[in-house]
């Protein structure tokens, strides 16, 4: 119910929080000492981090007055239980760090975390095998996530229990699914052509024209520094990618067409794609965005994300003579087997098998 006070906190998206209430010096004070709070004056309200640790706060600050919960995601703990998962959220970020994770792996990592000590709702130290096994059978069965996501938790927990709560028992006995073998989505040449030509703005196509010509991932394109076209060599420069690795890939004439046209316009200085803050980079979800927008218009039906260009990109290589090792160097994959999945769809040597129905009906 909503407290005496008015105080109203609305879920807007997966990473802001809007907090609205009746003007009051100390209800001010109270959402001041909330770090990463901001008043938007234009709008009349207050916008936090959706982070469980500031809805941990607000609850707290807040615990006198009573607060109205609209569309929150997030699982409200008792303080003793919250407390733990920000505890421990925490050690997990400092441990990752210490073991040279990403920054987008940490991030992954700790959710996993967060989300699992939330689903066993007790105290870090009495956490057990069943309780682990309990919460890979709802990511599985009840969620019905992936298997690839459920390893990623399993992947996640091995760490929080073996380098941060020094308990490598229960690590032997968590479950990892077994892999799912499904074959990449790819567009066909005249698709990709589709999609590019309805492309009506040069940044856009810069971005999406260096992502489907170079293999490139949505994080890699997005972190692009301007020294980091090398038209000299046609060459671009793709650092600290996945696994922390620096590599070299292609440098198309089309692709460094479209750029210069893009950089007559925007003058890129450092990033060659910044965001709309000083200092940022555009975000992935960004240019999944435009990537959307693009198939729309191309009037593309299939379900398709941004990293399909990186698969058609694989594909058409591949179909078009193009060694697999050199692909595989390409795309940065540590192993040829994570390249040679791009041998099941492409047509190259499908064509060449004629069907037995085609041969009873022959003329």
């Amino acid at each position: 119910m909503r407290g005496c006070n008015g105080i109203i906190v609305r879920e807007i998206n997966s990473d802001q929080l809007v907090v609205t209430f009746n003007y009051k010096v100390d209800l001010v004070n109270k959402i001041r000492s909330i770090e990463g709070r901001n008043w938007d004056a234009k709008q009349k309200h207050w916008v936090l981090p959706n982070t469980p640790d500031c809805l941990v706060k607000l609850n707290d600050v807040f615990k006198d007055e009573g607060i109205e919960w609209v569309d929150i995601n997030h699982i409200i703990l008792s303080k003793e239980c919250s407390g733990n998962i920000i505890e421990f959220a925490q050690k997990m970020r400092r441990q990752l760090t210490l073991n040279g994770f990403t920054q987008k792996t940490i991030k992954a990592y700790t959710g996993h975390v967060e989300r699992f000590l939330k689903h066993a709702d007790k105290k870090v130290e009495d956490l057990t095998a069943q309780d682990v096994e309990d919460y890979m059978y709802t990511l599985l069965n009840d969620q019905r996530n992936s298997h690839s996501y459920a390893n990623q938790a399993v992947s996640a927990l091995k760490i929080l229990f073996t380098d941060v709560l020094k308990k490598e028992n229960i690590v032997l006995r968590i479950p990892r699914p077994k892999k799912e073998k499904k074959l990449p989505e790819v567009l066909a040449e005249e698709e990709v052509i589709k999609v590019l030509n309805s492309l009506a703005s040069e940044k856009h196509k810069a971005i999406l024209f260096l992502i489907y010509s170079a293999g490139l991932r949505v994080s890699e394109v997005v972190r692009l520094k301007v020294n980091d076209i090398d038209s000299k060599r046609m060459l671009i420069h793709i650092r600290q990618a996945k696994g922390r690795k620096d590599r070299y890939t292609l440098l198309s004439h089309a692709a460094l067409k479209a750029l210069r046209k893009y950089a007559l316009i925007e003058k890129p200085k450092d990033r060659l794609f910044p965001g709309g803050k000083e200092g940022e980079f555009l975000t992935e979800r960004s240019v999944q965005k435009i990537f959307k927008k693009a198939c729309s218009q191309a009037k593309i039906t299939k379900e398709v994300s941004v990293h399909v260009l990186r698969h058609s990109f694989a594909t058409h290589l591949l179909e078009g003579g193009t060694d697999l090792r050199y692909i595989q160097e390409l795309l940065g994959h540590q192993s040829t087997k994570t390249t040679e999945i791009y041998t099941h769809v492409s047509k190259h040597n499908l064509n060449q098998i004629v069907s037995p129905l085609d041969r009873l009906f022959k003329d």
